[in-house]
């Protein structure tokens, strides 16, 4: 049989819902039920291909937030092109903090990395095919890493050298942003044939961050000091990724304990919020213990590995929320941050909150504070916390310097203001930009005359307790 005159089919799953070609004519198999059978199947199998996959990132509370990477071509060089590459924190919450970013592609063609300033490579590959001049990097999959404060002037370049730490723009906007320069070689020396580089990924240095393809845009246009002049990149592209805590780690990395002055009850974080103590106890290390500094000092020291205090939660950090006095216009709050990690000193951190009183937020002692809008300026419900630099910026290790804390006075609002049902304790808390375990509702501190459970009128048991019985009696 002629090639021409096979029978090709397409499966779908039923046996009778398939596509039969004859020549270079399609049309039903005869045991098909119908078009609309093949037609759903296709439509759903092309949902399927198309849908978003389950690392795209999305959060409520920052909907918006994203690091962008912006790819600016400056020179043309007789083998590739000199570029500026900028991330840019747009994330109102989240930063990159110590040990800082990896930034890492596969080149497109053969490309090689002459030299890079600002920035370097982690390895340079295999380069024995050069002779004379020697690439800074000829790995077809390079990662790069930011270089430390304190290097050579002629080494760097603006926005470098701050080994990887990006802050967020509410917090620090001088150092939202990361740079470094790079010279390309074996590339295209025209628009037209400079390949863009694929498969991005943003490490820091764990997982976390999801990068999209290059996206060739306009260029960017650079303005002078006194900006009456304008110069533009030779050829630009633009890489967003985005954050998902569930691909970051796979148990959160902060909690949150309640308490209050109308109840002598603390809530502590849920039980193993952050995991659970190994039965040998393995895991974590108690501050009493002599082997504590050989364990600080262990494998994971490089890696930034926690090593956390042993507690029934077991988590690096602990946000207790504590409704401290009621006054008749006011109330006042006090926020304690603990570290129960001694590995790390969290600089530049910051803590987001979400209570549907902060709009009516008073006065605020020892911490910086910016509402956050993320619903639209009619809804003043999140609020922003981080510390007050050289103050209390630093969270240090777990020891007893390893906490910091504030009080806020907020304005009670008539309409809604309640100490009931737990209505004075936050709805969501976020350290760092992860989300923190909260106890569960029916665990919060009640008032004294109050209940978890919903109270029912004593009459209504009462009443359903006798027409009962009178049923029973009257059938008897």
């Amino acid at each position: 049989m002629g090639a021409r005159a096979r029978l090709l089919y397409l499966s779908v799953g039923d046996p009778a819902c398939r596509w039969e070609r004859v020549g270079t004519k399609r049309r039903m198999a005869p045991g098909g039920r119908s078009v609309a059978c093949c037609a759903a199947v296709l439509l759903a199998a092309a949902l399927l291909l198309s849908a978003p996959t389950a690392t795209e990132a999305y959060d409520s509370l920052d909907p918006n937030g994203n690091i962008t990477i912006k790819w600016d071509i400056m020179q043309w060089t007789p083998d590739g092109y000199v570029a500026v590459v900028t991330m840019f924190n747009y994330q109102q919450f989240r930063h990159i903090g110590a040990p800082g970013w990896q930034l890492g592609w596969t080149w497109a063609k053969k490309e090689v990395i002459w030299s890079m300033v600002g920035a370097q490579t982690t390895e340079q590959g295999d380069c024995s095919k050069f002779k004379g001049n020697t690439p800074h990097c000829c790995k077809k999959d390079p990662t790069l890493v930011d270089l430390l404060p304190g290097t050579p002037y002629n080494m760097q370049i603006a926005n470098c050298c701050k080994a990887g730490v990006i802050n967020t723009f509410n917090q620090d906007p001088a150092n939202a942003a990361s740079s470094f320069q790079i010279s390309v070689g074996l590339a295209g020396t025209t628009n037209k044939t400079v390949k863009v580089p694929k498969n991005f990924t943003l490490k820091t240095p764990g997982p976390g961050y999801t990068c999209g393809r290059a996206i060739v845009g306009r260029p960017t246009k650079f303005f002078t000091s006194d900006g009456r002049r304008a110069t533009q990149a030779l050829m630009t592209w633009n890489v967003t990724c985005t954050y998902s805590q569930f691909l970051a780690q796979k148990t959160p990395s902060c909690c949150v304990s309640l308490s209050s002055f109308y109840n002598d009850t603390i809530v502590n974080c849920p039980t193993c919020s952050c995991g659970c103590q190994n039965p040998t106890g393995s895991n974590c290390v108690n501050e009493d213990s002599p082997n504590l500094q050989s364990a600080i000092d262990g494998p994971g020291k490089w890696t930034g590995q926690p090593l956390v205090q042993c507690t029934s939660h077991m988590c690096p950090i602990r946000i207790h929320w504590h409704v401290k006095l009621n006054y008749k216009e006011y109330w006042r709050v006090k926020i304690t941050i603990t570290n129960f990690n001694f590995r790390m000193n969290y600089t530049q951190w910051n803590l987001v909150v979400q209570h549907p009183n902060f709009d009516n937020i008073t006065q605020l002692f020892s911490f910086n504070y910016k509402p956050l809008t993320p619903y639209g300026g009619g809804i003043n419900d999140t609020a922003m916390f981080w510390g007050v630099k050289f103050y209390n910026d630093l969270l240090m290790q777990a020891g007893k310097l390893g906490n910091v804390q504030s009080e806020l006075l907020l304005r009670k609002d008539s309409q809604a203001f309640t100490f009931e049902k737990g209505w004075a304790f936050p709805r969501r808390v976020y350290f760092n930009g992860d989300n923190c375990v909260m106890p569960s509702p029916e665990n919060y501190p009640w008032l004294p005359n109050a209940s978890p459970l919903t109270k029912q009128p004593l009459t209504l048991p009462l009443f359903v307790f006798w027409v009962v019985l009178a049923t029973l009696l009257a059938y008897a």
